[in-house]
């Protein structure tokens, strides 16, 4: 029930106009979502199944939901064509038909709403969805999100031209599409799942040239290392790359080993390539959650920030669930699908309140220091940089912009006369918090909405700072979590309550006047914004 507002202009309190109600929301259609939705199906509750893929070529241009970082080949602009791929890659969403869900490709999620302390009017659980023609809400009993991972960013000169791409984007394009544009790869990181990633690459017909890291030893499982030798993959420790160099693209990579302190040497080769694959890092897609005010946290097992959840897979909110790699990413779930659907399957017996006998899934201990190894990445290659390049690069600010929290370039800024820069002196006691940094750089506020650019800040803040990855705060998330056209508000109908003060925000008097108020010798100082508004 909707609690009566103490605001007449608030919109607390005022109806939602809700499109559709169903049983439960999944969101994603990977294994752990197909797997919830074709569970929840066969007890008998009306499921609604939403992915945003195929993700349309423009979206894939802005590097939303994944850095694909302009490694899209042609066919990618062919809709049909994805939508055709994406079906014939994975066999269990032909049975989420035959289970009569309701499955939409080509939806996103923009946003989630729940009752809390600052919505607690709200009707009950709330999705945001659109597609490519409209935007809508839908209402649900319950929601499970099984919105998947994606990779962090780690930056370089040159890192901004096509072919430096994330390992779950390039992964997507070749096995899922078959639309992956660079043909001969290098891979940094090598993590089990980075491993991984770079055998699946080489399965779906590229060349793996080299494996690159940063530490003195390989630090996923070595047997994997054995398929890329064979193939005559150069495995590279103490390395990094110093510049992704081409013209209109990657053409090769200039490598550089690390010495005993972390530095680069002087001394540097040129590795041919035409792409180059972030796999330093992966993590959960929290940005529906964390953005409606559910629990995270950092959970070194889970691979960094990740919901807090119980053994049903139940997060903060009594009837969501987070399943699969959005409830965290590990080595052995990476590589078996049936852990993801495990979590799925308690999940969907939690709604239904239905005892399993299946004992949860918990993550084992990480195989490395997750923090360290993070840190260790983006001291050698941006703070060691050879050059100054765009950390961010949709708001284009540096490192040491960031580091010194200067304000953004366009605001035609002059060097302050202080002598302490520092970030402790700058922004006081504790741990830097992004979310400051963000309001006074614009690090992370561009259109990819921090997607290539994200953990680099707090790994950046954490150097700085002299402080694990674990004590810097996670980013706020803000819906709409996907970037949308102002057109698509249009579609979302408003209930005559809410529109009776749209010219009002929280009292403040309005600055527009209709033409036929506005005196003949009109100024703004002589301007009248004490009477009231139109609403009034």
């Amino acid at each position: 029930m909707n609690i009566p507002a103490s605001d007449p202009k608030s919109v607390t309190g005022k109806p939602l106009t809700i499109d559709e109600n169903v049983d439960v929301l999944v969101v994603g259609a990977g294994p752990a979502g197909l797997e919830a939705a074709i569970g929840a199906a066969a007890r008998g509750l009306g499921v609604l199944l939403v992915d945003e893929n195929p993700i349309p070529f423009k979206t894939m241009g802005d590097e939303v939901p994944l850095h694909f970082g302009q490694g899209m080949a042609a066919s990618a602009r062919n809709r049909n064509a994805m939508m055709e791929a994406f079906v014939a890659s994975e066999p269990r969403i032909a049975e989420a038909f035959e289970a009569g869900i309701d499955l939409r490709l080509g939806t996103a999620c923009w946003g989630l709403y729940a009752n809390g302390p600052a919505l607690g009017w709200m009707p009950g659980l709330v999705a945001g969805l659109a597609d490519e023609e409209r935007s809508f809400l839908v209402q649900a009993r319950h929601i499970i999100l099984a919105c998947g991972r994606r990779d962090m960013g780690l930056g370089f000169p040159g890192w901004e031209k096509p072919g430096v791409m994330g390992a779950t984007a390039a992964l997507a394009l070749a096995t899922r599409y078959g639309a992956l544009g660079p043909r001969k790869l290098v891979v940094l990181g090598s993590s089990t799942e980075a491993l991984t990633t770079a055998l699946a690459l080489r399965e779906a017909g590229a060349s793996i040239a080299a494996v690159i890291e940063q530490a003195a030893e390989i630090i996923g499982d070595v047997a994997l290392l054995a398929g890329l030798r064979e193939s005559g993959t150069e495995i590279l420790t103490r390395h990094v790359v110093r510049e992704a160099a081409g013209r209109d693209g990657v053409e090769a990579a200039l490598l550089a080993k690390l010495d005993e302190a972390g530095k680069p040497s002087a001394e540097e080769r040129s590795l041919a390539c035409d792409g180059i694959v972030l796999a330093v890092g992966t993590t959960a897609v929290i940005d529906l959650l964390d953005a409606a005010g559910g629990k995270v946290a950092f959970q070194a097992e889970r691979g960094g920030y990740a919901p807090v959840l119980d053994a049903d897979q139940r997060t903060s909110f009594a009837n969501v669930y987070a399943v699969g790699d959005c409830a965290g990413i590990w080595a052995a779930k990476t590589r078996d699908r049936a852990i993801a659907e495990a979590e799925a399957a308690r999940a969907v017996a939690a709604l239904a309140e239905e005892a399993i006998t299946a004992t949860a899934s918990q993550p084992p201990a990480p195989e490395y220091d997750i923090s360290a190894y993070r840190l260790a990445w983006v001291r050698a290659s941006v703070i060691e940089a050879r050059a100054e390049f765009h950390v961010c690069q949709c708001e284009e600010v540096t490192a040491r912009e960031i580091l010194e929290v200067r304000p953004p370039r366009y605001l035609d800024w002059q060097n302050e006369r202080r002598n302490d820069r520092s970030l402790a002196a700058l922004l006081g006691d504790g741990p830097p918090n992004p979310d400051q940094v963000k309001r006074l750089t614009r690090a992370g506020m561009g259109p990819c909405q921090g997607r290539r650019c994200r953990e680099q800040v707090a790994a950046l803040l954490a150097l700085g700072a002299a402080q694990p990855l674990s004590a810097i705060p996670l980013a706020g998330y803000r819906a709409p979590t996907r970037p949308m056209p102002l057109s698509m508000t249009l579609s979302v109908p408003e209930a005559p309550e809410q529109a009776e003060h749209w010219d009002t925000w929280f009292g403040m008097h309005a600055q527009w006047r209709p033409f036929w108020e506005v005196p003949e010798r009109y100024t703004v100082a002589g301007n009248d914004a004490t009477g009231p508004v139109a609403s009034e």
